[in-house]
């Protein structure tokens, strides 16, 4: 820059002497437009060093994280209160809206109920199992009888002493003990499969209820709804007697987060050469004629949507962009050093300059005149007439 000012300098001081003080030449019209043909050419000089090494840009604006507060209920409910004013403060925690909890109270002490019968009927089934078991020795005791029976009145009826039909009519009672038998073995087998049916230690029934027992618990803590962290809902339009839950596509409210705000900042490409990390950026807010807020650069977004081609059976056209189309621009993540964040809130816009070589130098102080004159200016533009 010190070239540029010394060379116009010199221009400026040659053509003084040459046309004006000692008259030597006669200042015409080809010296004129010779004279124009120079300085627009020094013109660039400030140009292209204002903009690598001082980007600039009038699309800048505040950004703070927003968590969409949806209600986690399964069926329609009706909000009961409003815990919450709109736009003041609230700490994590805080309580917000709180839903109609007597369905889901009564769905609580509904499984609680179940639970405790499905705890005393696995006692039962470990006693059917016990009574089982005793059923089947029974049966295997007639068993043995009935096999021992028949015997004796084969051997007696090979001699004569009992007739034909009762050694058939033992046999046949044989035949009703082995099936009584085989009955209680499979009786006892059922019990015992009942029984035994769990999973790490706790019955399967019993099991299945404790988790319905624990979903409804949840739902019936999700009637109270507290704020996921430090902030204030801007837009509140819940009413009590509106009714949220599973049919109500979408949100009930936005909730804007205190925390991790940043400014976000909008450059042509070209213009973030030289731009890093951690380099020193001044702030003009509309919000805050005549005012200079200094911050550093925490990231460079190197991304834009024209990039992306989605998943598609079509193939993409490529034609040549119009004249008129702007460039894709690439955005620019700059925190602010105040401390006091609250002072610059969401959706604030304004202009920043980035001071790429540090804030000292003839660029800088050029640049720093234009953002102060831009500030200024937000006291008189947009005109209200």
């Amino acid at each position: 820059m010190l070239f540029a000012i010394t060379l116009t300098l010199g221009f400026v001081l040659v053509a003084w002497l040459v046309f004006f003080k000692f008259k030597w030449l006669k200042f015409s019209i080809p010296w004129a437009i010779l004279s124009a043909f120079f300085f627009l050419h020094v013109l660039l000089i400030f140009l292209i060093g204002l903009r690598f090494a001082t980007p600039y840009t009038a699309n800048a604006r505040v950004v703070q994280p927003t968590i969409q507060l949806v209600p986690r209920l399964p069926e329609p409910t009706l909000v009961t209160a409003l815990l919450v004013e709109p736009d003041v403060l609230v700490k994590k925690g805080e309580l917000l809206f709180q839903f109609d909890r007597k369905p889901y109270e009564d769905k609580v002490r509904q499984l609680e109920a179940e639970l405790d019968a499905s705890k005393q009927h696995v006692k039962t089934l470990r006693a059917d199992t016990d009574i089982a078991a005793q059923k089947e020795a029974y049966a295997k005791a007639t068993l043995n009888y009935q096999d021992y029976f028949v015997r004796v009145q084969q051997k007696q009826g090979k001699v004569g002493v009992v007739a034909t039909d009762q050694v058939q009519l033992a046999i046949e009672q044989q035949k009703l003990a082995q099936a009584g038998y085989d009955e209680a073995i499979a009786v006892a087998l059922s019990a015992r499969i009942k029984a035994e049916s769990e999973i790490q230690g706790v019955n399967t029934t019993v099991a299945a209820i404790q988790s319905q027992l624990d979903v409804a618990r949840y739902y019936l803590g999700n009637t109270t709804m507290v704020a996921p962290e430090d902030g204030r809902i801007v837009n509140l339009q819940v009413r009590p007697g509106m009714v949220a839950g599973e049919f109500r596509i979408g949100a009930i409210a936005s909730f804007i987060c205190e925390a991790d705000r940043y400014l976000l900042a909008n450059y042509d490409q070209e213009s973030l050469k030289f731009v890093a990390e951690g380099q020193p950026v001044e702030v003009a807010l509309d919000l805050y004629p005549g005012q200079i807020f200094t911050a550093k650069v925490a990231a460079v977004w190197k991304a834009n949507g024209s990039g992306q081609l989605l998943p598609s059976g079509t193939l993409p056209n490529f034609q040549a962009a119009a004249p008129e189309t702007p460039q894709n621009q690439y955005a620019v993540k700059i925190v602010f050093d105040a401390e006091d964040q609250a002072r610059f809130p969401i959706g604030a816009q304004g202009a920043a300059a980035i001071y790429t070589g540090g804030m000292k130098g003839s660029w800088p102080a050029l640049r720093r005149i234009g953002i102060r004159t831009y500030s200024w200016m937000n006291w008189l533009y947009p005109l209200p007439f």
